[in-house]
């Protein structure tokens, strides 16, 4: 019986089963060592990578008497005010590199100008399949639709790139028409070193953008609050409807969003990442009345969240805000009394010219207002702007104001007959506005044209001085002559009527 069952086992087909179980484990065994080997040299490569980038000179860093900033590991890095575009931080800031899904907040931001939240958003064929099924998606199909707000969630909070390409299909009519639409946008912004090839940032060799770039298109993207809102969302619930079955929900990977790592005053901000582009990420918070967007390009996690903060704790503790208009006094107009409105043209009421109130500069806490350079510019299209005035410190911009028309209440007398009434106060209605400009009169004086006027009148008057002067003596000599030639008259007289007498 033993012998039975010692021969069943060592079968032929059995035997030879065996070994190849054997042979693949072992087989696997050493492909995972060689795996996990490669991996750990990969690593070690990048972090090696990584600490070279730290090495890398930081441009802000080289200004006099301006706060040293942080030694990030990151390739290229900036610290911008949204509401200025003043720079805090600067580190190669210009060089092209690749965006990855940070691209999505151009898309976003252009759907957000050019659409209606409402309106239903169909993914295609095209906006589904051309995007690899492995990368970040909400699961949508081809032929389900949702709203342009829940695509907005889809593209700032999954990153999903099949709702990148349906909002640029919404926008635009078709994906290629979309990224003419995301370039010309950039050129309009003022960005020189970026090219996009699609909506929703997968690489390509053409498609890159520049620190600055970026930094340039997310302050507007974080002035508008819905994109603030929507991008500063950790989760998010996508409920089924009629067009979408699925009842899902997805979470936002940005650590200083998801509360991964908690930091005051995020407004939102988005992530990215390829092979190629390793890690990017671009943050917006506000502090002590700065409101400072954050971009970091080729990091190696999790630095691109540890360095944001660092860099936010840089900006926040370093520099100060201060209102120009009541730190300005060169130029302040209300201060000297110079051309003033009320009943008459140079009245005692209210100021002709008036300086920006809200308009402020960042300086480093270490610097006053009175150390800073400027520099006034008259040609301003705006009509209601006469000047604008650019502040710097050691040759780097820290905010701008402008010298406006004070049109409210002031007494209907007219220089400049080309100039319209336009609206005075963003805060104020259209409706409003038209119906202050109907009721009430309205001056507008053209500095330069009241100074010529005054120096034409001076001239006119002393001219016509000098003449009354030149007549007044040519008068005055004739009378003198006159009179000395009656004496010579009777003198001659007196003379001959004397030599005439009879002794």
């Amino acid at each position: 019986m033993f012998l039975s069952h010692k021969k069943r086992f060592f079968q032929p087909g059995r035997t030879v089963s065996l070994f190849l179980v054997g042979f693949l484990a072992l087989c696997s065994f050493f492909s995972d060592g060689l795996t996990i080997a490669a991996e750990a040299a990969s690593l070690e490569e990048l972090q090696e990578e990584a600490e070279a980038r730290k090495a890398l000179p930081i441009q802000s860093n080289e200004i006099d008497n301006w706060p040293a900033g942080p030694q990030v590991s990151a390739q290229a890095a900036i610290l911008m005010d949204a509401n200025t575009g003043v720079i805090l931080y600067s580190k190669n800031i210009h060089e092209r590199l690749y965006p990855a899904s940070t691209t999505k907040i151009m898309t976003a931001l252009l759907a957000m100008e050019k659409g209606n939240l409402d309106h239903m958003v169909e993914f295609s064929h095209e906006a589904v399949f051309s995007v690899p099924a492995d990368g970040s998606n909400m699961g949508m199909d081809e032929g389900e639709s949702v709203s342009l707000e829940e695509c907005l969630y889809g593209i700032m909070v999954a990153s999903a790139n099949e709702a990148a390409n349906a909002a640029g299909e919404y926008i635009s009519g078709s994906i290629d028409d979309f990224v003419s639409l995301m370039n010309e946008r950039a050129q309009e912004i003022g960005c020189t070193d970026t090219h996009f090839t699609n909506p929703n940032g997968l690489h390509d060799d053409q498609h890159y953008t520049s620190a600055y770039d970026l930094a340039l298109i997310s302050s507007l993207f974080f002035r508008n609050e819905m994109l603030c809102k929507i991008s500063n969302t950790a989760r998010y619930h996508f409920e089924a409807t009629a067009t979408q079955p699925d009842d899902f929900y997805k979470n936002n990977k940005h650590q200083l969003i998801n509360g991964e790592i908690p930091y005051e005053g995020i407004l939102g901000g988005k992530t990215g990442y390829t092979n190629d582009s390793r890690q990017t990420l671009v943050t917006c918070a506000e502090q002590n009345g700065m409101r400072l967007v954050c971009v970091v390009f080729k990091e190696e996690s999790p630095q691109q969240f540890t360095d944001t903060v660092e860099l936010f704790d840089y900006g926040f503790h370093n520099f100060q805000v201060l209102n120009i208009s009541e730190n300005e006094k060169k130029y302040n107009i209300e201060s000297t009394g110079f051309l003033q409105i009320g009943n008459d043209v140079f009245g005692s009421s209210k100021p002709i010219l008036s300086l920006d109130t809200d308009s402020y500069v960042i300086i480093p806490n270490t610097v006053s207002f009175q150390d800073l350079d400027s520099e006034i510019d008259y040609s301003q299209s705006n009509e209601n702007r006469v000047a604008g005035i650019e502040y710097s410190y050691h040759g780097m911009y820290v905010g701008n104001a402008y010298l406006n028309l004070v049109t409210d209440n002031a007494s209907s007398y007219e220089f400049d007959t080309n100039m319209t009434a336009t609206d005075v106060s963003v805060e104020k209605t259209e409706a409003e506005s038209e119906t202050d400009v109907e009721s009430q009169d309205t001056i507008f004086i053209n500095i330069k044209k009241v100074l010529v006027i005054i120096l034409v009148a001076a001239a006119a008057v002393i001219t016509i001085f000098m003449i009354q002067a030149l007549i007044t003596n040519r008068r005055t000599a004739k009378r003198r002559n006159n009179r000395i030639k009656r004496k010579q008259r009777r003198r001659s007289r007196m003379r001959a009527d004397f030599d005439d007498f009879d002794f």
